[in-house]
């Protein structure tokens, strides 16, 4: 364990933020960078969907490759890689060069999120690691959710150039902090290459990462959409729209700490409530859509039960099945969850296409009762495989 650990997971959830916010923040600006660079706003969206890429094809690779290295140098070197690619950002004028500087980083993004994870982890006991973990994820869902409106609001009072210097400075902020106050991280144990990915031989990995994938796009199947349904489904203004998504995003910074305690206590339990709550809340949502004060209050337990599975039940699902690989099993939670994203978007999307805004709820319901179905599968693998390890 390390020393001073409540210094080192602030740092480390400021971290996440930072690197977060480079990743979502430019979602409330694609309007601008279009205008700025020229481009439409479809070609503009590909600063999201190619960083989004980057990190589901490096996810389980490079996180493996750094794995026995100095964790402080790499962090250092990652967030070094943000900085740059977050200045180049700034001051360039070509729209090909804002996509290079947006795409390397992308590469190097889920090194971070991985180590931030098992150094938060190990810096506690075994116990307290699901609370020390879920401390940092607050990060995490602050880039997601708070990063976007901040972002938005900087480029709209100030300019795009400005918007930008703000990625900039969290990442450098963050870069000399971990300069200064985070000690050497030698790997005491390194491991092979061939005995981490042992780990993918097992089955209850794999149905424990097609779990994250559906408990993701149940999440974002419905909220990449969600200010389209407030509008057109629940007819709430934009002002409403934006408190009611306010809402969501404080609720799920609380949904974080709540589901790193109860993890802690009951790490059965949990994994299996929380999307059964959040299947009951679309249930409920599809059912009242139309009713603006029964949603803004259903939209806060929905804030909650996301935060709590979008992060920490997902990262728990992958990690605590591969506990000898903590780096490569973050890594595979990191990609598992971008993937998920991709697809219950997309679903999403055709939802509204074939169907009409209103039963994008239904991508969020079939989503979760499969990823509910493999839960269980999983708890019998685990126990399966629990009982044979005795047994030898």
């Amino acid at each position: 364990m390390l020393k001073n650990n409540k210094l080192l997971i602030f740092i480390l959830t400021v971290g996440v933020f930072g690197i977060l916010n480079t990743e979502m923040g430019v979602i409330g600006i694609l309007p601008t960078i279009a205008e700025n660079f020229g481009v439409s706003v479809t070609q503009a969206g590909l600063l999201v969907s190619l960083f989004a890429l980057g990190i589901a094809v490096s996810g389980p690779i490079l996180p493996l490759v750094f794995s026995g290295m100095n964790r402080r140098n790499v962090m250092l070197l990652v967030l070094g890689i943000f900085v740059i690619g977050n200045v180049v950002s700034i001051f360039t004028t070509s729209f090909t060069v804002l996509l290079i500087a947006r795409i390397i980083p992308a590469l190097f993004h889920p090194i971070y999120m991985s180590l931030a994870f098992t150094v938060a982890g190990s810096s506690v006991s075994q116990e307290e690691a699901p609370k020390a973990v879920a401390k940092v994820f607050i990060g995490v869902s602050a880039g997601m959710v708070a990063g976007v409106p901040i972002v938005s609001f900087i480029d709209t009072a100030f300019s795009y150039e400005m918007a930008m210097t703000f990625i900039a400075v969290v990442n450098i902020i963050v870069f000399v902090a971990t300069l200064i106050f985070v000690p050497s991280m030698p790997v005491k144990e390194k491991q092979s290459y061939g005995s981490q990915f042992s780990v993918l031989r097992r089955p209850v990995l794999w149905v424990s990462m097609f779990a994250v994938l559906l408990l993701n796009a149940s999440v974002f199947g419905v909220y990449s959409y969600v200010s389209e349904y407030l509008y057109t489904v629940t007819q709430m203004t934009p002002q409403w729209t934006s408190t009611t998504l306010l809402l969501f995003g404080g609720a799920n910074m609380l949904g974080n700490i709540i589901a790193g305690k109860v993890l802690t206590d009951y790490p059965a339990k949990s994994i299996l409530l929380f999307p059964l709550l959040l299947g009951v809340v679309y249930i409920v949502l599809f059912t009242i859509g139309e009713y603006q004060v029964p949603v803004m209050l259903l939209t806060i337990v929905w804030g909650i039960l996301a935060g709590g599975i979008m992060a920490n039940v997902n990262q728990y699902l992958i990690s605590s099945v591969a506990l000898e690989a903590p780096d490569f099993a973050n890594g595979l939670f990191v990609s598992s969850c971008n993937v998920g994203t991709t697809v219950g978007s997309a679903l999403g999307g055709m939802f509204i296409s074939t169907m009409g805004v209103k039963y994008i709820i239904l991508v969020g319901i079939l989503s979760v009762v499969l990823g509910i179905v493999l839960i269980v599968i999983r708890s019998t693998l685990k126990s399966s495989a629990a009982q044979t390890s005795a047994s030898i």
